[in-house]
């Protein structure tokens, strides 16, 4: 393929199980004041996956339950926006390159460099970007 196009925005996720808390991690931030853009509602992203907000070029995703990551949704490899959230990873459509819910790092090349964080913050149920 040689588009850096997308094709749905939809997010499949797993039957990972956890604790419900609002963990603090890399991309995360529940202690900041709210102020950003709200994204979603905690239970709008499925534990074991991701939502994909093109707009904002952002994926959350929630590897276990009430721990919410987020990431740049452009690609490292050749900047094309990732497509879906499935299986436990964030998959681009352009050429096949895959990263992990949990922390983005690279789990299928071609790119070679994980997608970087973006902050969140998660408080009162919603999730709002930086």
């Amino acid at each position: 393929m040689t588009g850096c196009g997308s094709s749905g925005d939809e997010s499949g996720g797993g039957d990972a199980s956890g604790t419900a808390s609002d963990t603090a991690s890399p991309g995360t931030s529940p202690d900041a004041s709210p102020g950003g853009e709200e994204l979603a509602a905690t239970g709008d992203i499925p534990v074991g996956g991701g939502t994909i907000f093109k707009e904002q070029k952002v994926v959350v995703t929630q590897p276990e339950e009430g721990e919410f990551k987020a990431f740049s949704a452009v690609c490292t490899h050749a900047q094309c926006l990732v497509s879906t959230v499935s299986d436990g990873t964030i998959n681009c459509p352009c050429h096949g390159s895959t990263f992990s819910i949990t922390d983005a790092a690279v789990e299928a090349g071609p790119a070679t460099r994980p997608l970087p964080a973006e902050q969140i913050t998660v408080e009162g149920g919603a999730i709002r970007l930086g």
